[in-house]
């Protein structure tokens, strides 16, 4: 079963819960309008509908090849990636003096999720590129902006982020790559890095990577990594491919999933580079790139799940099996019939839904963040944004492999066979909680940093938003909505309380219980956000514009989440709780295994 963009309940997402046509009063992005959304929609869908999806089981089976050094990618690949370069979908959302389309953040996560449904393992080569392109907007010099921007911004050439190296995984400060100064402005680069994406392959004229080294008076740690662009061919004078430079792809890692990714060990011989940015602040430059990966990676989360749900639903729909109750013959009936299998797909269809909506709306406030001429405006965004980044992350991406996994059940023995495709996705989904930073960095970021930097303000500003569509939903005329607010007022109630508890915590009970709470605060925001959903869809009905059975389908989908989702949420509490002591006071016997 191939895969069909669900562009209305993406369009849904994006202009009743995340608002995006709020991104008109930046007065930035005057090539946007309402009218321009659905035709983008549908044209980065034909692409990934027509020309990625069919690419997705194929490249799986036949993965990628290393020899002497190069990377040839799955049968397709190259072409497809034509494709994608010949639509200038690569710079879609940056701004148009630089080469790009001038629209707003969260039609780039549209395109993304749709990248990342119909063929995920393709779909992380543009991601690494939209993070380099923020980068080098952000940090780079003019020189380098005219020499790389334009060409990565088109998709002629790929960037990547080389961070990782053994030994040294999410702890960047023990990396031991070094940078010695060329004495021409240039930097000679040597040391290994791991797990590189598309950090070699056979698609675009060009590689740049960004790469995290450490020069001769660099301190120990974090404080002393600066960051280099190094292209795999040395720029001419013509701004075009020249001279090779002395990196290679040495190795390439056999995954468990995304196998038409080429996820490479990197060699770097005193290979030529320039910093980005100044000495000794790699990392702040390098996590300009790590934020727009993180919530990509988040959008790669619901796009995988949305993918695995379709092959599920079609599935459904065709195998019969066994008599389905409240049926008028004897059957066999096709199982989506069956109350259990009804249910787990709206369960998926419910969460894929609530995920959306999560990264969708940290894009549209990432834009106004960004944007709004207003300085408290802009800096309430930029909080939203930056409380919504680990949630996006990890929520999401937990929320991927939970249907990919929920697809597999919905088959059957069926999905446990490779043949239908379903494991596919449970192995492609496996992969987002792990890079960009690991789900447990995320929830130390939230309560580590998001929570505590600002005394929980962002939190509560969130809690307030909740709050006031707890209201509209006990104030609404249809009688579905106030069921809405049964549901979602504890489970804010719940999000208050550890909130106040995290605030109050030793650092060692507050780590302890930062992955419960982030779950409970992914739970909580999409619930919010889907009874947002619902809230406008009530409008739709009273609007009468013969979109009744959608709306009315909103409605259902937040009841869905809420009576499953958020009944949990006050449970989290004790977790949360659990603290330090209960795991590590009876020291390893609570590890031990007989």
């Amino acid at each position: 079963m191939s895969y069909r963009a669900p562009v209305r309940d993406i369009r849904f997402a994006l202009e009743e819960i995340a608002a995006l046509d709020s991104v008109k009063a930046t007065g930035v992005f005057p090539e946007f309008s309402s009218d321009l959304t659905p035709a983008i929609l549908d044209e980065a869908a034909k692409l990934a509908n027509d020309v990625l999806a069919p690419l997705n089981w194929a490249g799986d089976q036949q993965g990628c090849s290393l020899k002497d050094g190069v990377v040839t990618t799955p049968d397709g690949f190259k072409d497809a990636y034509a494709q994608y370069v010949e639509g200038g979908w690569q710079g879609l959302q940056f701004p148009t003096d630089m080469g790009g389309m001038g629209l707003p953040k969260a039609l780039g996560c549209a395109l993304m999720e749709m990248l990342q449904s119909s063929n995920m393992a393709f779909g992380l080569g543009p991601m690494l590129s939209f993070g380099a392109i923020e980068s080098l907007i952000a940090v780079g010099t003019d020189e380098q902006r005219d020499l790389y921007l334009g060409k990565i911004m088109s998709g002629e050439w790929t960037a990547t982020m080389n961070l990782t190296e053994p030994g040294a995984g999410s702890d960047v400060g023990a990396l031991r790559t070094k940078a010695e100064p060329n004495g021409d402005g240039s930097w000679a680069i040597s040391g290994q890095k791991i797990y590189i994406t598309w950090g070699e392959h056979d698609c675009a004229d060009n590689i740049i990577h960004l790469v995290l080294a450490r020069t001769p008076d660099g301190a120990a740690g974090t404080k002393g990594i600066s960051l280099f662009i190094v292209p795999k061919f040395l720029p001419d004078a013509n701004g075009e491919p020249g001279e090779r430079n002395t990196l290679q792809a040495i190795g390439l890692e056999h995954k468990m999933g995304i196998h038409g990714s080429p996820t490479c060990t990197m060699e770097y011989d005193g290979a030529k580079g320039w910093l980005l940015g100044d000495e000794f602040m790699g990392m702040a430059a390098m996590f300009i790139m790590m934020n727009s990966a993180r919530l990509n990676v988040g959008v790669q989360g619901v796009g995988i799940a949305e993918r695995a749900y379709q092959q599920a639903l079609a599935y459904a729909q065709d195998r019969k099996q066994g008599r389905a109750i409240n049926m008028d013959d004897h059957g066999p009936h096709e199982i989506i019939h069956h109350p259990d299998i009804r249910r787990t797909l709206a369960v998926m269809k419910a969460k894929i839904e609530a995920g959306r909506a999560i990264c969708y709306h940290a894009a549209v406030e990432a834009d106004l963040g960004e944007h709004m001429d207003d300085a408290d405006e802009k800096a309430w965004s930029k909080r939203r944004e930056d409380l919504m980044i680990p949630i996006a992350k990890a929520w999401c991406t937990d929320m991927g492999v939970d249907v990919a996994s929920m697809g597999v059940q919905v088959h059957g023995g069926m999905g446990f066979i490779e043949e239908t495709g379903a494991a596919q996705h449970l192995r492609d989904s496996r992969i987002a909680p792990i890079y960009e930073g690991t789900n447990g960095i995320q929830a130390i970021d939230l309560v580590g940093r998001k929570l505590a930097r600002d005394g929980g303000a962002a939190m509560g500003e969130l809690i307030e938003d909740v709050r006031q569509t707890i209201e509209d939903c006990i104030t609404s005329s249809n009688p579905e909505l106030p069921v809405l607010a049964d549901a979602l007022k504890p489970a804010c109630d719940a999000l208050e309380d550890a909130t106040k508890w995290m605030l109050d915590a030793s650092d060692a009970d507050r780590l302890a219980g930062a992955t419960a709470y982030l779950k409970l605060a992914g739970d909580v925001t999409g619930g919010w956000l889907l009874c947002v959903g619902a809230v406008a869809a009530q409008r739709k009905l009273k609007e009468d514009d013969g979109e009744e059975s959608y709306a009315q389908a909103r409605i259902a989908i937040a009841n869905i989440f809420a009576q499953t989702a958020l009944t949990g949420a006050a449970g989290l509490l004790g977790e949360i709780k659990l603290g330090y002591d209960p795991v590590f006071a009876p020291g390893e016997a609570v590890l031990a295994s007989a």
